[in-house]
């Protein structure tokens, strides 16, 4: 069964940021809020831990995952960024937006989109978010977390309990965070092109 964890949305507590990330660190699954929805994230290694998360969601291998960074620095370790991408990179985050880049060799293979080699990146504006990454010290790998059938992210921990009780090592409650994924841009040698409309601003990669 699901530990349940209570963390303060603004000062979360350390003792609890902690234990999450050993959980993580020891091949866990955990829900987790973002600047856009609730997520479920493991350790970038973990191919054990990334394969529950695809049994959670019903989704198959072609599925892509994203890392969701602390800051630029982690991105540009698993993504090529050029001078352009990183100007637009820098001026949009953090913030609810997932960027697809080419993949460096530091990304398993199983990360990246099969033809294509890129990866998904974020870096969310969100303490809690921001308090589990600092704590692990690399990007956790993550997914949205939408269930089979449904279509909008689940929002409410309570719900999320209930339903993944079985099915994750951990639910980080810090309050209802959304129900809008990331808008989705795909950046190649500073141009823009958007991918998916979510939570954040589309206006900002448009022409």
């Amino acid at each position: 069964m699901a530990q349940y964890f209570q963390i303060h949305p603004t000062h979360p507590q350390p003792r609890l940021i902690k234990r999450a990330v050993d959980i993580v660190r020891a091949g866990g699954v955990i829900a987790y809020p973002t600047d856009s929805s609730y997520a479920l994230g493991c350790h970038i290694g973990d191919k054990e831990a990334m394969e529950r998360i695809r049994r959670i969601r019903r989704v198959d291998d072609n599925h892509n995952f994203t890392l969701v960074c602390r800051d630029l620095s982690e991105v540009a370790q698993y993504a090529r960024v050029s001078n352009a991408d990183y100007r637009l990179l820098k001026a949009n985050t953090p913030g609810p937006y997932t960027f697809i880049l080419p993949a460096t060799r530091e990304v398993p293979r199983r990360l990246q989109h099969p033809r294509r080699k890129t990866i998904g990146l974020r870096v969310p504006d969100h303490v809690i978010a921001q308090a589990l990454l600092t704590e692990l010290n690399e990007p956790l790998m993550s997914s949205t977390l939408m269930m089979p059938g449904d279509d909008q992210p689940l929002s409410d921990p309570e719900e999320i309990r209930h339903r993944l009780e079985h099915d994750v090592d951990l639910v980080v409650d810090g309050g209802f965070c959304g129900l809008e994924p990331t808008t989705v841009v795909e950046l190649e040698a500073g141009q823009a092109t958007l991918t998916r409309q979510g939570k954040g601003d589309a206006a900002r990669f448009t022409v």
